[in-house]
């Protein structure tokens, strides 16, 4: 009953087979490696983009900060959603490989909206008060921290308000995958054709050991990622066991029917959530839920061995009827016993 976090999950057994087929012999390092230019030729074949360049980090904060960092300049400002990751949980890593250039949050209770970020920016205009950060980029997270998908038309509605404003725009993918079988989109269809210029997409929460992919849809801001990457520590010398992942994660589209394992995995578990009555937060849409119910529940899920967090409240003190707020996540590798032996406990 582990539903913490999709990071808490196994990796796939054919990512574990091809990190060890990677480890026979010699290899270039620093990304030189044949196995990186098979990934390269996936990338961009997935993404329909023949010029897109991509690079490999281990984290998805070294993605986040270094793609970000390629486009803003210290004086600027990222407009991103209130509860975006770049915010909540990236330690200022984004301002830090900015040079100081500042995180401008849009209010939102889970999904940016055009009207408020627009409202931001023109707050904030580039070319505006020498006295204030000069509007920089754009920064979208699908699927969002709350775990809803935002629609073609919404992801588009965003980037129109970003290109009026000549600001280029950041997708932070980490659940990308959970989000694009949600749509039931191509992956073109969710990043450069929808007005994305810069793609963290994750593999890290979807069953791999650790690793990201950075993908510029125009190779204009190639080379000074390279820098940044190497001048921030993340270039990997022994390179071949990222490109190995990757590699791994894209063949026969193991990446998508590990999303699917874990979405199918989190509706099995809302439905059974309803079923006692919870009360979703938002509504679910990939592979993360927000659940309200009793604090004598929480309890006893908790002495039963259930992991998860509660965002809200005291799990230990107070009414036993006190609705308390559950963040339940579910990766590829979750069972149906593990689920309905969950829902039992209600």
């Amino acid at each position: 009953m582990f539903f913490a976090s999709d990071n808490a999950g196994p990796v796939h057994p054919e990512i574990m087979r091809r990190i060890v087929q990677a480890n026979d012999g010699y290899a270039m390092p620093y990304g030189n490696d044949p196995i990186m230019d098979e990934v390269r030729a996936a990338v961009r074949d997935l993404f329909e983009a023949p010029q897109a360049a991509v690079y490999l980090v281990a984290t998805g904060t070294a993605a986040n900060a270094l793609a970000l960092a390629s486009y803003v300049q210290p004086y600027e400002t990222v407009f991103c959603a209130q509860y975006s990751h770049i915010e909540e949980d990236e330690c200022n890593a984004p301002e830090f490989y900015m040079g100081g250039a500042k995180l401008t949050l849009i209010p939102t209770d889970n999904k940016m909206t055009p009207e408020a970020l627009e409202a931001a920016i023109a707050r904030r205009p580039h070319g505006g008060s020498v006295h204030m950060a000069q509007a920089g980029a754009v920064s979208i997270t699908q699927a969002t921290e709350f775990g809803s998908v935002l629609t073609l038309d919404e992801l588009r509605a965003l980037t129109a308000v970003a290109k009026a404003a000549n600001l280029p725009v950041h997708m932070d993918g980490a659940r990308f995958a959970n989000a694009l079988v949600s749509l039931g989109c191509t992956a073109a269809d969710m990043t450069w054709k929808s007005g994305i210029d810069v793609l963290s997409f994750g593999g890290t929460k979807n069953g791999c050991m650790g690793v990201e992919a950075v993908v510029f849809f125009d190779p204009e801001k190639a080379w000074e990622f390279e820098l940044r990457r190497k001048r921030g520590a993340h270039l990997f010398s022994k390179h071949r066991y990222l490109s190995a992942q990757m590699a791994a994660y894209l063949q026969d589209d193991l990446w998508l029917d590990m999303a699917n394992s874990a979405n199918a995995a989190c509706a099995r578990l809302t439905a059974g959530l309803r079923n006692h009555g919870v009360q979703m937060v938002h509504e679910p849409q990939a592979n993360m839920i927000f659940a309200r119910f009793e604090r004598g529940t929480h309890q006893r899920l908790k002495a039963a061995g259930a992991k998860y967090y509660v965002t809200d409240g005291d799990l230990d003190s107070g009414p036993a009827d006190a609705l308390l707020t559950a963040r339940l996540v579910c990766d590829w590798s979750m069972s149906t016993d593990s689920i309905d032996q969950f829902l039992s406990h209600f």
